[in-house]
């Protein structure tokens, strides 16, 4: 009976210190008690350096949280330094290509004005990756904080100004309402920009032009996607596209850095969410992401 309550005991306190009392008497019942005492012990060590082990793996993690820290900080000086050193030399070239190019394109040959222009689209360019590394930068240390954001507002306002700035292109836009989501509001800005962008892109050199938005709940989920009728991609690299730096079309097809869909990429994957894409050569792509509803 004492050996019995001493077992409710222990199982109930989890406290392996506690051992039962012998009986005097070499019966059964001591054997069995000794056993259990003895058990008790290896428990006891074992127990010891499980907590020991734990309060290790507590210091080390507190350790790398704040070597990851000082990561996260020293990226921020970095992309500081990158947005203002390089900008200054940058802007102060693609000025005087603007000049040149206003005032003195009349004094040069064809060449010098091949030159002069490829100058100019090179700034652009350079501007360009600088931002979209920005961005990139951003969507992985920016704090994240989450309220109720109107998705298909946000697409159609970031349709309407693309539509606005080349007046010359015919594209027609859809956008399906309701897609509310709970994210980061400017973070989804940065996203969805990349992707309507992206289709943007990519049926330049499409007759009637399509790009959708569109979304429908699956569960506790909410699944977006961006789709258009451009160009496409072949669906054996399509584990490349959200990789930086890896594209599928070179820069004489089209402009890019290589660098938008890795943002969007990161911006999804911070919220916990998952981002795939669907496509065939001259077939166009769809890019699909899904978050919490």
């Amino acid at each position: 009976m004492a050996l019995a309550e001493m077992s409710r005991a222990v199982s109930r306190d989890r406290n392996y210190s506690l051992r039962a009392t012998p009986s005097g008497d070499r019966d059964g019942v001591s054997v069995l008690i000794d056993a259990f005492n003895k058990m008790l012990e290896q428990i006891e060590e074992r127990d010891l350096a499980l907590r020991n082990a734990k309060d290790e793996l507590e210091e080390r993690v507190q350790e790398r949280t704040t070597e990851l820290k000082t990561a996260v900080r020293e990226l921020e000086a970095f992309a500081y330094t990158v947005t203002h050193d390089l900008r200054g030399p940058l802007d102060a070239v693609s000025g005087i290509g603007f000049v040149l190019q206003k005032d003195y394109e009349n004094f040069m040959d064809e060449d010098g004005r091949e030159m002069l222009q490829s100058l100019r689209n090179s700034s652009t360019r350079m501007a360009t990756l600088i931002d979209d590394l920005l961005n990139l930068s951003r969507a992985g240390t920016s704090g994240l904080e989450r309220s109720t954001v109107d998705l298909s507002a946000l697409a159609d306002s970031i349709a309407k100004e693309l539509q606005a700035a080349e007046l010359h292109r015919s594209v027609k836009f859809t956008v399906a309402p309701g897609a509310i989501a709970l994210a980061d509001a400017g973070l989804m800005q940065v996203a969805l920009e990349n992707l309507i962008c992206n289709a943007w892109k990519y049926t330049e050199k499409t007759t009637d032009a399509l790009i959708e938005f569109g979304c429908k709940r699956a569960g506790q989920e909410i699944v977006c996607f961006v789709r258009d009728n451009g160009a496409g991609f072949n669906p054996e690299f399509a584990d490349r596209l959200f990789k930086p730096f890896q594209r599928l079309h070179t820069q004489g097809e089209f402009f890019g850095t290589g660098i938008g869909l890795a943002t969007v990429q990161r911006i999804i994957s911070r919220h916990g969410g998952r981002l795939w894409a669907e496509g065939a050569v001259g077939e166009g792509a769809t890019f699909y992401f899904a978050l919490d509803f």
